[in-house]
């Protein structure tokens, strides 16, 4: 149903009716009353693709999450679906999977969908950023979340990640542990490599040498966390106690030491990072670090807003926003 339908159901010009249809100040109320309950009846839809033609615009923001079945990125999707709402743009959600391939392939289907911009968490596989740098050169407003990389200056918003690992080694030392391990995650992403420097800054502070030997080199899973507790109790001298790099690794470390019968806080204490919804609910409950999801997704959105009202000026300076970890500690690391 087109355009033209409504116009020769009426009796008028196909213009009059676009007119209508668009609240013209020059088309009368009785008018553009008349033209939509026509279209109404015919059930006329915009064609949204050349409307976007003709304004340069789809009211569309493109978002990239490496999962959905992460609660993390649920939660900062319900952040920047606030903002997009309050702005008058609508989301759409691409999942990478964690994959490299599935990353570059989303970022070229938003590109020919001629959404507004494009915000990214990137996947922890790691081949080139060219599909990023691409995007850019198509003048493509670009902001990432979470996850970064040092290779690129685009905007962003993080958390403290380098202060969150501090607090969270130093909160296992406070409670009395003494053998600190960490399970970390991959290297080329800063937010796991910032999380592992706050370890080692918190063991150096507090005068305890750091022993690579007792760090585990994951893949933020379930089966990361149990792999490092097997190759942890298989030491001459393992850890008793573990900070790990997301909250599924930390999982997946008590699963495995309950299945030793190793006693969780009392012989082993554990802190995760994220704040995933789980954590309160298992037995014993997660310590972990919140990082102001909902908050950041708001904050990627303003930044994104910036960056499309602002397209068109030359020498834009790159905002990164860095938020303030919240430490939340349960169970599984109170000891004292």
């Amino acid at each position: 149903m087109t355009i033209a339908d409504i116009a020769k159901k009426l009796n008028t010009t196909s213009a009059t009716v676009s007119r209508a249809l668009n609240d013209h100040p020059a088309i009368s109320t009785r008018t553009k009353k008349r033209v939509l309950q026509a279209a109404e009846k015919l059930q006329y839809r915009r064609n949204t693709v050349a409307s976007s033609l003709r304004s340069g615009q789809t009211g569309i923001i493109g978002v990239i999450i490496p999962s959905a079945e992460i609660n993390f990125f649920g939660s900062v999707i319900h952040g920047i679906e606030n903002m997009a709402n309050k702005n008058g743009y609508n989301v759409l959600i691409y999942q990478s999977n964690e994959s490299w391939e599935h990353e570059k392939k989303g970022i070229e289907t938003f590109l020919n969908a001629r959404v507004d911009g494009i915000m990214v968490s990137m996947a922890k596989e790691k081949n080139d950023y060219t599909h990023f740098l691409n995007a850019r050169q198509a003048k493509m407003p670009i902001v990432f979340f979470d996850r970064t990389s040092d290779e690129l200056d685009i905007d962003s918003v993080v958390i403290n990640d380098h202060k969150a690992g501090y607090m969270a080694t130093t909160h296992l030392i406070a409670q009395g542990y003494n053998r600190i391990a960490h399970i970390s995650g991959p290297q080329h992403l800063k937010i796991f490599k910032a999380r592992f420097e706050g370890y080692k800054a918190a063991l150096k502070k507090l005068g305890i040498p750091f022993d690579a030997k007792i760090v585990y080199n994951g893949d933020v899973s379930i089966d990361a966390g149990r792999e490092a507790v097997k190759y942890f109790l298989g030491l001459p001298k393992p850890p008793d106690a573990v900070f790990a790099v997301e909250d599924f690794t930390a999982l997946g470390a008590i699963k495995e030491l309950k299945h030793n019968n190793i006693s969780i806080p009392k012989d082993f204490g554990i802190i995760g990072f994220a704040n995933e919804s789980f954590g309160e609910h298992i037995s014993p409950s997660l310590s972990t670090i919140d990082q102001q999801t909902v908050n950041m997704g708001k904050e990627a959105f303003q930044l994104m807003l910036k960056l499309i009202e602002e397209k068109t000026r030359k020498n834009k300076t790159v905002q990164k926003i860095i938020l303030e970890p919240i430490p939340v500690f349960r169970d599984s690391s109170s000891r004292k």
